[in-house]
């Protein structure tokens, strides 16, 4: 995105919802004017800002200094020892919430477990102690590949008590992909389970795990099996371990020990462009003071709350606001292991009734099949001890959030609509509920410590409602500090495009009051006859209309224009796709945006193709438009079928 350029933006910025009275009257930050003079201390004294954050948590030795920063490698609480496990369980035994609710978790074929934080400690003490026994150590990597069940958390706390960085890797991967991110991280142990439940069926979890470690380059010493499913596992004595047989008969008492404050904390893997994941390596003392700061924060949370997270752990979302953060604060956290529409399309909202759900926090794509799937679901639920909702993994569409607010937040609840990446560890960008007036699509500012802005090329500001980079322009703590194995890609990638700043490719501009739309991917750009839109853009207009369920938009070559549109549009339920529909579609667009936008082609979809995770896989969707196969990293893809029948679609066409 050159310097100068503008993008015209359909979202509705004169919507503008206040925090609630009666959720101000009572939040941290109540007032706008109280987060104004927070982000005006922090900017004036940052690391005293976040010294005094940090000195809320436990540490066995003091830093003798808060920040050394060179660009672009940074050490935060220099010299401090801190154990992240004793600050997520050891510090609340000695209080009220010793036998408080740490986990609600509820399986998917509809078996649940509740445990406390006393009972939660006992048993990560059992399962650091098991794999002490196996030969772990500080700094042996360890790989978690369970499904979203208790005994995830417990293996990822039981790692960070030991000082043995974990890679969580989803339980969706295939076998392939695990070996990847085993090899990569030099895992010398795996934890994983006889399967999982996905949409009624198996996940053969274990049965993955030994494919994976049949690779040759894969050095494991031992598999640590949960069981789960209760099927048959091919068992290799003296590597395979039950979970049952070596954890559950460990001893419940556990000495921990602080760790360096940049002792490695875990990895995680996100897809690049290239067939190589990258892993993202972030460290002990500064992520903890980030998870523990933006949870407490962005969510307001009491201690009252049932919080509840829908992210697997496999993702950072689950990393922070899953695990660290809301243990750290001391929360109750829900866990559900399957598919949101397994049984029916309102498994969700019977969860959020029956554990009585206070802050509920899950993606955009999420809420745009809540849509598609018809207000009649969560109407057959009580959702009034809902007092606020969250929104993370990409910038949501304005009609997406009113939906949001309205059908499943009654109009009472605030949205925190938060903007942040594997690489920032923690949210950056977000509403506080009781403090920030919010716009349907819009995370409004940075959080109080983070100074977030969108800049030309070159690094200067931009103008208002100019399109430019996002980027933040000084350290925070719980930054990621390297890409594992590849320091010089890690400088290259997120320190190498703008002078000075941290940038990992999201396109933004910045409205009149300093409110931040992030716009999309800076490759997800279309350069129309010269005038660059923003595929998000696009797709928020689709996705107005009342017709579309959800929205693709990608570029492709065009020997005239330089770039077209092509749009791929699921129809909501009942809809019936056919050219009039098509050409409706087009010129709704027009009419949000204008002729400019106009889409060249525009195809409908069943589904669209997706990560794990939920994101949109856009950079395939292009390769489809343009006629190539897919190429790079699809291993995060979460069904290849849908792919496969948007591609043949063209094919037979051609």
């Amino acid at each position: 995105m050159s310097a100068g350029d503008k993008i015209t933006s359909v979202l509705v910025e004169s919507r503008v919802f206040p925090p609630p009275p009666a959720f101000a009257a009572q939040a941290r930050v109540g007032s706008l004017a109280a987060y104004e003079a927070l982000c005006a201390r922090a900017a004036a004294e940052p690391e005293r800002f976040w010294a005094e954050i940090a000195s809320e948590l436990a540490w066995s030795q003091p830093w003798r200094e808060v920040l050394d920063w060179e660009l672009p490698d940074a050490r935060w609480f220099v010299g401090a020892r801190t154990n992240v496990s004793v600050n997520c369980l050891d510090r609340h035994l000695d209080g009220p919430r010793r036998n408080k609710a740490a986990l609600l978790f509820e399986g998917e074929p509809g078996d649940t477990r509740v445990l406390t934080y006393h009972q939660l400690h006992r048993e990560v003490c059992k399962a650091a102690n098991a794999l002490d026994a196996l030969g772990i150590r500080a700094g042996d990597f360890v790989a978690i590949y369970l499904p979203m069940i208790p005994e995830a958390v417990i293996a990822m706390l039981a790692c960070a008590r030991l000082g043995a960085p974990h890679t969580v890797v989803f339980g969706g991967f295939s076998a392939e992909a695990l070996a990847d991110r085993i090899k990569d991280s030099r895992a010398r142990l795996v934890i994983t389970a006889d399967g999982g439940w996905r949409r009624g069926q198996i996940v053969p979890l274990k049965d993955n795990v030994d494919k994976a470690l049949d690779d040759p380059e894969v050095d494991v010493d031992h598999v640590v099996v949960v069981r789960r499913a209760g099927g048959e596992s091919s068992w290799k004595p003296g590597r395979d371990h039950w979970w049952h047989e070596t954890v559950d008969r460990a001893s419940p008492r556990h000495q921990a020990v602080g760790h360096d404050a940049e002792h490695p904390l875990f990895s995680l893997y996100t897809s690049g462009t290239t067939g190589k994941p990258k892993g993202i390596l972030h460290t002990t003392g500064g992520y903890q003071v980030g998870a523990y700061y933006t949870t407490r924060m962005v969510f307001d949370l009491r201690d009252d709350d049932v919080f509840w997270c829908t992210a697997d752990v496999g993702w950072v979302t689950g990393h922070s606001y899953v695990v660290y953060g809301p243990l750290m604060n001391g929360a109750t956290v829900v866990m559900y292991e399957g598919a949101p529409n397994q049984p029916g399309p309102d498994r969700f909202w019977d969860i959020c009734a029956r554990w009585g759900v206070t802050v509920f926090y899950t993606a955009p794509t999420a809420i745009r099949a809540f849509m598609r799937w018809g207000d009649e679901h969560p109407a057959r639920h009580d959702l009034s001890a809902l007092r606020l909702l969250g929104s993370v993994g990409e910038p949501i569409n304005p009609e997406a959030w009113m939906w949001y607010r309205r059908v499943i937040g009654g109009d009472r609840c605030p949205i925190v609509d938060t903007w942040w990446q594997t690489e920032t560890g923690s949210i950056m960008i977000s509403p506080l509920p009781g403090a920030t007036p919010t716009k349907p699509g819009s995370a409004t500012r940075p959080l109080p410590g983070i100074a977030a802005d969108v800049v030309r090329r070159d690094g200067t500001p931009c103008g208002p409602n100019e399109g430019g980079f996002l980027v933040i322009r000084r350290p925070w703590p719980s930054m990621l500090r390297t890409i594992w194995g590849d320091h010089e890609r890690f400088t290259r990638t997120y320190f190498g495009d703008i002078p000075g700043c941290y940038f990992a490719g999201d396109g933004a501009r910045k409205d009149a009051d300093g409110y931040i739309w992030v716009m999309g991917r800076v490759d997800d750009v279309i350069n129309v006859a010269g005038h660059r839109l923003s595929t998000m853009e696009v797709e928020s207009a689709l996705v107005s209309h009342p017709k579309v369920a959800e929205a693709a938009v990608v570029g492709r070559p065009d020997e005239l224009k330089g770039q077209a549109i092509v749009a791929f549009v699921t129809p909501k339920g009942g809809i019936q796709p056919d050219d009039a529909l098509a050409a409706e579609l087009r010129q709704h667009v027009v009419e949000q945006i204008g002729a400019l936008a106009r889409p060249e082609e525009l195809r409908f979809a069943d589904a669209l193709p997706k990560t794990r995770s939920g994101k949109i896989m856009r950079r395939l969707l292009r390769e489809v438009a343009s006629g190539s196969t897919a190429r790079g990293d699809t291993t995060t893809l979460e069904d290849n079928a849908v792919l496969e029948r948007l591609a043949a679609s063209y094919q037979q066409e051609d």
